[in-house]
């Protein structure tokens, strides 16, 4: 079998930068129980796997909803089917592929915390077993897509700890099926939301603060001002840390040379994109790129 790095149609991916994480996450006494560190969708996998002999330090679940695929954990063999979801707790060896003829699809998320240790302990005492079986409910997948496209929307505290606590909710889904019934009701501001989308629209581009501003018809020093206070950050820091989320979707998933992935989020000069990256990230471009191609 030809395995090979991830990188599926359609695939999505989020890796939370180390930095942030310890900035936003760690002393955040709201979420520093349970916090992603990672979260992502691979369509129609073939040839996906992994291999920890001494595990990770991150809980993963991962739950599949078509196709199949093969997972050992500690030692005990499963197979994986639609409506299969698995838990794997931190620090225990596991390997888990898809199958080659009929590859899984499956959501996916990397967790740490005191709490998310508990979480995944009781899912697999509870049912005795790493690997459990649930009911597809279009809303469970739309609680992972309100977590992943708020992820998009970068790294304030705000978000992150409204993140977080939502992910709790979606875990209790895998803990607690048979009470799942949820009303989700969007509530967005327009102010942010609208500057968050012009963003990401416009990633390709070197906006200025007045861009930004004249977007949602503010002022630029009012626009820096009240994006700071909802946010966090000034509007060119939290427009640069998108920029670099979607950089890392280039690193992952092509093979894009890094003035090419520069460009593409509207930085001509790759050597301050290798700055950029290497602030945000924790690593440069070429290190992160091979920590994600690394089979561990």
């Amino acid at each position: 079998m030809n395995y090979k790095k991830d990188g599926f149609d359609g695939q999505r991916a989020i890796v939370i930068p180390k930095l942030i994480i310890h900035k936003f996450c760690l002393f955040n006494t709201i979420i520093n129980k349970a916090y992603i560190t990672d979260i992502g969708y691979y369509p129609n996998a073939k040839f996906h796997y992994r291999k920890r002999p001494l595990g990770t330090d991150q809980n993963i679940l991962i739950y599949c909803v078509e196709g199949k695929g093969k997972v050992t954990i500690d030692k005990t063999n499963y197979t994986v089917v639609p409506g299969d979801f698995f838990v794997i707790p931190c620090n225990v060896s596991h390997y888990y592929k898809s199958d080659e003829k009929d590859p899984w699809t499956i959501y996916w998320c990397h967790f740490k915390g005191e709490q998310a240790d508990a979480i995944v302990q009781y899912i697999v005492t509870k049912e005795s077993s790493f690997k459990n079986k649930i009911e597809f409910l279009e809303e469970r997948i739309a609680f992972f897509d309100q977590l992943y496209a708020n992820l998009e929307k970068g790294y304030s505290l705000d978000n992150l700890t409204y993140v977080n606590i939502l992910f709790l909710q979606f875990l209790a889904t895998f803990l607690f099926n048979d009470k799942f019934s949820i009303n989700l009701v969007e509530k967005t501001d327009n102010f942010l939301e609208n500057s968050i989308v012009y963003m990401q629209e416009n990633i390709n581009r070197n906006l200025t603060l007045s861009d930004l501003a004249t977007n949602v018809n503010y002022s630029a020093s009012h626009y820096s001002a009240r994006f700071r206070h909802r946010t966090g950050f000034s509007p060119i820091e939290y427009f640069n840390q998108l920029k670099i989320q979607k950089a890392c979707q280039y690193l992952q998933f092509t093979d894009f040379r890094v003035k090419e992935i520069a460009s593409k989020i509207g930085i001509s000069d790759p050597y301050y994109f290798t700055r950029l990256f290497g602030k945000t990230m924790g690593f440069s471009p070429k290190e992160y790129r091979e920590s994600r191609k690394a089979v561990k």
